[in-house]
């Protein structure tokens, strides 16, 4: 069994936290360059007021997270952080922090192993817009 390692990484922009973008189609585009047949691919965003989660990318379902986000971390309370670097952003590290940097995904007969309605998406929670970098580290058979 021929075993391969793909390392890849990509941008998006994003606006405001929370602003939620949907990366499945990139992620798609990366397991397929890679020939791999069946493995997992480790998706990590980069930086302490990113995450990555799935979810079902339609309209209703994403305002519903960045509500429930809002609530888990309401941006209006005092945090500790900010009384250090005075940034306004106390909120949007822990925000991230809750939600998490990465998501495995496997990867099956070529293909990333998602249920019908799930996607995988990017969010930035920071209190300004954000270009921000998604690595990726595939591990499978070919």
């Amino acid at each position: 069994m021929d075993v391969i390692l793909r390392c890849d990484s990509f941008d998006i922009s994003l606006g405001e936290g929370p602003d939620i973008g949907d990366v499945t189609g990139q992620l798609e585009r990366i397991a397929a360059a890679a020939g791999v047949r069946d493995g997992t691919m480790h998706v990590c965003a980069v930086g302490s007021t990113g995450s990555l989660t799935t979810i079902e990318f339609e309209p209703g379902a994403v305002q519903d997270l960045k509500d429930a986000i809002r609530r888990l971390a309401p941006p209006d309370r005092t945090y500790a952080h900010e009384m250090t670097w005075h940034d306004g952003n106390g909120h949007s590290h822990v925000q991230a922090a809750l939600l998490g940097p990465s998501v495995v995904v496997p990867v099956r007969d070529g293909r990333l192993r998602l249920g019908t309605w799930q996607q995988v998406v990017l969010i930035n929670h920071d209190v300004r817009p954000r270009r921000r970098t998604v690595e990726v580290t595939l591990v499978g058979s070919l």
